[in-house]
């Protein structure tokens, strides 16, 4: 029996194995416990072995790998027109291991444990300042319920609690708002430890450096993008890129006519996100003389939000270009 291809379906503590033969046929069908895995495809031939990209899957694939196999992470969305009727881990299997096969296939790239150690730095500061943003909130509404409110930002806080006292709030929710007040202060002390150390991830990596030169782009994003693109080459050009990253037109064409609707916004949610932020930055100080010709030209005709998503798409086409080549960003001279 030669197994050319084999479907793994992971999970936390039972995996199903699909594999097939040359003649496209299944031979091998098996269930197995998390402690079995590494021990049954030791003693497995060298073959081709499909994941989908899932959580753990960069660490399963990494052992995989370890032990001879060629592996290979599939998004699990293109898995997905492969599942036959009705849903289990054997069909999930027998999904991946048919989806692997196809010559047209796009596959993830498998990261390394330092490179997820890394993107843990990015993940951890977004969770963070999820939760300062709602202690903030909190803060203000129970404040507010009280007849007290304070101008806009984080640095009001302390102004709001201050008033809070003034006004005669009772003590106890003087309390309970000094009690979250603390934890919103706790919270900026580890958001500044987090952000040292990706303000040095940035200084020593030349990609970030170089990704960094873009305006638009500041060192928080420029890390992002090299944490997270570890092979721009994967993209066959600059629109397929910016396509993945969800700031291109969602296609609905038939019949030869094309409808081009609202941005797709699938790929990352994080990168688009701070294309989007960096590109709201940009037009804040375009002005004619110092912002590109169609830049101020797409602002007289279109909103700003509108022109802020179409120069995100421009800014993707060029961080691509920038990572490929390894340039640094030229300022396009005026005509």
């Amino acid at each position: 029996m030669s197994i050319i291809r084999i479907g793994l379906d992971t999970a936390k503590q039972v995996f199903q194995v699909h594999g097939v033969d040359e003649r496209e046929q299944p031979v091998l069908r098996r269930r197995l416990g998390r402690k079995e895995v590494e021990r049954f495809f030791a003693k497995l031939a060298p073959t081709r072995i499909g994941l989908e990209a899932c959580g753990a899957a960069h660490y399963w694939a990494r052992v995989l790998r370890d032990l001879g196999h060629e592996v290979v992470l599939l998004p699990p969305q293109y898995i997905k027109p492969y599942l036959k009727r009705g849903k289990n881990d054997a069909l999930d299997a027998e999904a991946i291991c048919e989806a692997m096969s196809r010559p047209s296939m796009r596959f993830v790239p498998i990261k390394s444990a330092e490179q997820q150690a890394a993107l843990m730095l990015l993940k951890t500061r977004d969770l963070l300042v999820k939760q300062r943003t709602m202690l903030s909130n909190a803060i203000r509404g129970h404040a507010a319920e009280f007849g007290v409110v304070a101008a806009k930002g984080l640095g009001r806080v302390a102004e709001l609690l201050q008033a809070a006292a003034a006004e005669g709030v009772p003590d106890l929710a003087l309390e309970m708002l000094r009690v979250l007040a603390s934890q919103l202060d706790a919270l900026d002390i580890k958001l500044k430890i987090i952000e040292a150390k990706l303000i040095a991830w940035h200084k020593q990596d030349p990609v970030s450096q170089c990704l960094a030169t873009q305006p638009g782009i500041g060192p928080i994003g420029a890390v992002s993008f090299s944490l997270k693109i570890t092979d721009p080459k994967a993209f066959r050009s600059a629109r397929h890129f910016a396509a993945w990253l969800g700031l291109t037109p969602r296609e609905n064409a038939t019949g030869g006519r094309s409808r081009p609707g609202r941005i797709s916004r699938q790929g990352d949610e994080g990168l688009r996100r701070l294309l989007v932020l960096g590109a709201t930055t940009v037009i804040q100080f375009a002005k004619p003389g110092r912002a590109a010709p169609w830049l101020i030209g797409l602002l007289a005709r279109r909103p700003r939000k509108l022109a802020a998503v179409a120069l995100a798409n421009k800014m993707a086409r060029i961080l691509w270009a920038m990572m490929v080549s390894g340039e640094l960003y030229r300022r396009p001279q005026p005509a």
